[in-house]
């Protein structure tokens, strides 16, 4: 598992790669399903669609509202969760560590990711992330969320590198086709969101690691050996 070239930054998406949030998207709709008198559903089956965003978690989590039903307690199910949004979610674990090795190795790191930047800044704050992180670019920050490039370009521009000297990594083929399409190197977070059903080695990208100590290793790995080349 190697790159081509070591990185200058890296770009992560949020949601099912740098932290697991999908306890507080579901127990946000569970309050919403208990408010709306509805009975309690499998939560499991929603894990997978916890970097969707809301309409994909609405559309599962409410099955018995049609989609103009869904659309009017969208908001409310918002803001339930933005309320509670670091209540049981947490850093993956191994993040905490790749970060720091991030720093250590003189790198930069921001986050791009569809999350709204009302529902995103919150839990970058909350996360200890936010004087940390070189950027946050959501998803109303640029013209097109992922898959375009627009939003990994816009990070690129915060943290002053070019495309060619930066590793996304998400957890989705949407991070991999922005990041692709921008013109950086690409990685697929195989501890994230990904359906068992879906095969990540179709998405095209640079490579794909397990897990963040994985990561961090070959950032290392990845940053001796160019030392070792001057």
């Amino acid at each position: 598992m190697s790159l081509v070239r070591a990185p200058r930054a890296v770009l992560f998406d949020l949601d099912g790669t740098l932290a697991d949030t999908a306890p507080d998207l579901i127990g946000a709709l569970a309050r919403l399903r208990l408010q709306l008198g509805l009975p309690p559903i499998d939560p499991a089956p929603l894990k997978l669609l916890a970097n969707r965003g809301a309409p994909a978690i609405l559309g599962a989590g409410l099955p018995e509202l049609d989609e103009a039903e869904r659309a009017e307690f969208r908001q409310n199910y918002l803001d339930e969760y933005r309320a509670f949004c670091w209540h049981e979610s947490r850093a993956f674990d191994g993040i905490p560590a790749c970060l720091d090795a991030i720093e250590l190795l003189g790198m930069r790191w921001g986050i791009v990711t569809n999350k709204l930047e009302w529902l995103a800044a919150p839990v970058v704050e909350q996360a200890g992330w936010r004087q940390r992180a070189g950027c946050l670019v959501a998803g109303d920050t640029a013209v097109r969320p992922k898959p375009a490039a627009d939003p990994v370009l816009e990070a690129c521009r915060r943290l002053s590198v070019s495309p060619g000297q930066v590793l996304f990594v998400g957890d989705d083929e949407r991070d991999v086709t922005a990041g692709r399409a921008a013109g950086t190197l690409t990685a697929v977070a195989e501890w994230g969101y990904i359906d068992p059903g879906v095969d990540p080695s179709t998405w095209g990208a640079d490579c794909r690691i397990d897990t963040p100590v994985a990561l961090e290793a070959m950032l290392r790995g990845e940053c001796e050996r160019e030392r070792l080349a001057i």
